[in-house]
């Protein structure tokens, strides 16, 4: 392959293949994890940032490298079917991309460093066996608490208690996202029993934050909770199911679970979540979410 193929994808082709319209949650991840790790150490956050978007961007490329068989009979519009990028290209991408971002977590230390192997081959996994089990779900729910973890090993306070809990309610969310997300290709009847799991941040805000934090817990529920059900009325209670916009909406809720998640946090923060939100909403105009 010649160096003008290798640099052939336009630069739209690279957003869509690497789905940088879910970036602002992976960075409201590492901002939620590192606060509950106890903050701190700010040094490490570029690369903090700069670890977790390139394994997120690996992943989305070697995602599409290993779909290309399923994308070509179902999914012609994606990058590689349609003949935007070449298969090579997408590989060596994606695999670089996972080296880089390896690096720069590993570059923080022995913990985040073994946790940022834990989640590379996560990935990995992920990518290689989604379409053939419907345990998939659950690996990608592990790797958005393994993002958790990572973040807040960064922080003075390191891996935390609630730091693992909210990463579980976390993970707990994206499972049902997952479920929800595989009726947008595949054929059969849509399980309702996963949007139960989406109420699963709530349920553990709702526990564990009392007294002065409570009004701000509830709060946020709210309005996490009013945009599930926004979300889930372009499936369930619409006369044209779209899971596609549903499963897009929810993805950017990530952001209102990650808020909700440190409803503790100085209110400079919340500004920092909400800014997230709104720029995952924009980003999904121009790219798509799925």
């Amino acid at each position: 392959m010649t160096n003008d193929e290798f640099l052939m994808p336009s630069l739209r082709t690279l957003l869509i293949l690497g789905r940088v319209s879910n970036l602002p949650t992976i960075w409201s991840n590492c901002l939620a994890g590192w606060w509950l790790g106890g903050a701190g150490h700010v040094q490490k956050l570029p690369f903090l940032f700069a670890g977790t978007t390139l394994l997120y961007v690996g992943g989305m490329f070697l995602n599409d490298a290993f779909d290309v068989e399923f994308d070509r009979q179902h999914r012609m519009e994606r990058p590689i079917p349609s003949g935007a990028v070449n298969l090579e290209t997408v590989w060596r991408w994606g695999l670089l991309w996972l080296a880089l971002g390896a690096g720069c977590l590993i570059w923080l230390g022995e913990l985040t460093g073994t946790l940022a192997v834990a989640l590379t081959g996560c990935i990995v996994l992920y990518d290689a066996l989604h379409k053939h089990t419907a345990l998939a779900p659950l690996l990608m729910g592990l790797c958005r608490w393994l993002v958790y973890l990572i973040a807040a090993s960064t922080g003075i306070n390191r891996v935390t208690g609630w730091s693992i809990w909210c990463g579980l309610a976390l993970a707990a969310y994206i499972v049902g996202v997952s479920y929800l997300a595989r009726r947008e290709s595949l054929l059969g009847p849509l399980r309702y029993w996963p949007c139960l799991l989406l109420s699963v941040p709530i349920v553990l805000a709702l526990i564990m934050n009392t007294n002065q934090f409570r009004e701000a817990a509830l709060l946020i529920s709210a309005v996490l909770g009013l945009w599930i059900l926004r979300a889930l009325r372009q499936t369930m209670w619409s006369p044209q199911p779209n899971i596609g916009r549903t499963v897009s909406w929810l993805l950017g809720g990530i952001v209102l679970v990650d808020w909700l998640a440190v409803a503790d946090a100085p209110r400079q923060l919340a500004f920092v979540f909400i800014a997230l939100f709104l720029t995952a909403l924009l980003l999904q105009r121009s790219v798509p979410a799925t």
